[in-house]
Parts: C-alpha cells; structure tokens; sequence
C-alpha cells in the first residue's frame, strides 16, 4: 500500500510553532488517527527511529499519524527551558484537535516513557475521547522526575565534586530556579507537573499497554502489573504485553525493537476491544 509523510509547522495561539510530522495512507479512508507524545529529555532523540518505524507501520494499516515536537523540544519553538507542563498538555490538545478536524475516526494519543504521562493527563484534564496507547509507561511523573535529576548528581561525582544529590536540585526548583542537567535546563513549572503526574487509564475508551524486555519471561515489570490490576478491578479496558526488544530510549546507540512495532500494530490496528476487556 505504501504511506506519505509530510512535514510541516502547526501554529499555536502565542504565535509559536510545533514541528510535525503526518504519516497517513495512501487510501482515501482512514481507520484512525493517532497522535504521538514523546519522551522526556535525551530519550526523544534516542526514540525518534522507532517512532518513525511505528508512524509508518500505522500508516500502511490505514492510520493516520502525527508525530509532534512539543514545545521546547526539538525543532519546534522556543527552549526546553521555558516549557512547561500546561505548555505541554496544550499542544497535546492542539494536536488532537487539528487531527479530529481533518480525520473522521477514532482518536489514540500514542505516548513513549514520560510521554504516556502528558497524553493521559491531557486526556484526563481536556476530556478527551480517545484510547491510550503506552509504550513502556512511566507509572509516576516523580520517578521521572527523580532519575533526570540523578544524571546531574552523577556527573557531579564523576567531576569529584559533592553536590548535596538531588534534595538540594529540589531545593532549588521550589525556589524557582532552573536547573541544569545533561545539556537541558529544567524549567522548575515543568518540574512540578512532571512529580506531580500518575498515569492514568482511558476513561472513554480502551488502555494499550506495551513493554519490551531483555528477558524470556515476558513479565511485566511489578509496578506495571499492580497498576494494571487496579485499573481493571476498576472496570477499565486494558490489554497489557511485553515483547522481547532492547530499551531503545536509552541505548547507547540508536537501537530498533521491530517486535515492538509488529505487536503494536496487531493490537491496535487488529485486535478488536471486546477481546481486551477483562
């Protein structure tokens, strides 16, 4: 079938611009329209390949996709270090709408690691209707939040220096100062929405969560598995599976889970919802 990708700016209300990426299929009709969240910090640069790879399995299944630079982030406008976390719930939102007013199907917000956490939030807070679909989810902005801060205080031993660890990084963002950390400033409102952050399920729709693993087990993670549990008790539609693959996000080099991509696909381009629900 094959698949066109166009680049192009959308516009926000401030007079900035978020870089996109619309991956769609060739066919007049479109099955569903999918908009990408990515990760925190370095992990989008490290993450940029697979999701390209994902976009355009999507496409070829009939999906229209947007691939968006949040605010700060890549080549969109402005510094990582004047995001913030409202900015990055608003572009979600903007994304959203500029593909429901152009696609006539079903809405997913697609998000990867901390990204998981902007898309569910946005849906939560904007009420969105949309299914959520979770590549290796964060199930807490906190515990991105606190490894972020650990690369600066690793750092800071490798340079022989002692820097009070992250406590005193904390110190700091609740005095309103930015914070330094692996080439990115750290805006101290994009802090405090991160650590405030837990993930949350679809509550119109259907929760895809995926994982990928080095072992052969092909368990979840225990955090994933007790969340999981609690949103299905809750009556919640989730279909959960882990996949053999390399954590890509944060590999040395630029590293690919292909099966990652034909699970993912499977399930939200072929598996009807009513086999999900437990």
């Amino acid at each position: 079938m094959g698949s066109a990708a166009a680049p192009f700016f959308l516009d926000d209300e401030a007079g900035g611009q978020r870089m996109c990426v619309l991956h769609r299929p060739r066919t007049e009709s479109v099955a569903g329209a999918i908009v990408h969240v990515h990760p925190f910090a370095e992990e989008m640069n490290k993450s940029r390949r697979m999701a390209a790879l994902q976009a355009r399995a999507f496409a070829d299944a009939g999906h229209a996709v947007l691939l968006c630079d949040l605010h700060g982030c890549g080549d969109s406008s402005g510094d990582f270090g004047d995001a913030t976390w409202d900015d990055w719930l608003a572009d979600v939102v903007r994304a959203a709408a500029w593909m429901r007013a152009r696609f006539d199907a079903p809405l997913t917000l697609w998000g990867l690691r901390a990204g998981c956490l902007v898309a569910a939030e946005a849906a939560t807070r904007h009420a969105l209707p949309c299914d959520l679909l979770f590549w290796q989810p964060m199930t807490a902005g906190k515990i991105a939040l606190q490894q972020h801060l650990r690369l600066h205080v690793a750092k800071e031993m490798l340079d022989g220096q002692a820097g009070g660890g992250t406590q005193r990084l904390r110190e700091r963002l609740s005095r309103g100062e930015p914070v330094e950390i692996a080439g990115y400033s750290l805006n101290p409102a994009l802090a405090a929405g991160l650590e405030q952050a837990t993930l949350q399920p679809s509550t119109t729709g259907r929760s895809t969560w995926l994982e990928v693993s080095t072992r052969d087990d092909g368990a979840l993670l225990p955090a994933s598995t007790t969340l999981i549990e609690r949103w299905k008790t809750a009556g919640h539609r989730v279909v959960e599976r882990v996949v053999k693959g390399p954590p890509f996000w944060s590999a040395t080099e630029i590293e690919e889970a292909p099966e990652l991509i034909a699970a993912t696909t499977d399930l939200v381009c072929r598996e009807p919802v009513a086999d999900c629900i437990a």
